[in-house]
């Protein structure tokens, strides 16, 4: 029996939110992970966010391949705060231009939890 090398890993994007209101946009195989790297109890989070946390996971959004997450990623970072504030809201506009972005790529858009 010969395994498949080729294994299906869905990237999210996702942002993550300060106690102050500062948003950081990155994305990954494991948001949750991301997200304790970013506040400090996993080693490996960002330096930019090194002592700006606690951080909460404010909005993620899952994609088929890395390629359509990076681009989306990109999207996303051009935009002003307020339009990012609007994706965590999951208002139409802002989610209707990733979809346009990506097209298929886009699995689900999903909320965090609490």
């Amino acid at each position: 029996m010969q395994l498949s090398k080729s294994k299906s890993v869905v990237w999210y994007l996702y942002l993550v939110k300060s106690p102050t209101g500062m948003l950081y946009t990155g994305i990954s195989t494991e948001p949750a992970r991301r997200l304790r790297q970013h506040n400090g109890e996993l080693a490996g989070g960002a330096k930019a966010l090194r002592g700006k946390g606690p951080f909460e996971l404010a909005f993620s959004l899952a994609f088929a391949d890395k390629s359509s997450a990076s681009k989306a990623e990109a999207l996303v970072k051009s935009w002003s705060k307020e339009r990012k504030l609007q994706l965590c809201l999951h208002q139409p506009l802002p989610l209707d231009q990733l979809n346009q972005l990506c097209g298929e790529s886009r699995i689900e858009a999903s909320q965090p939890a609490g």
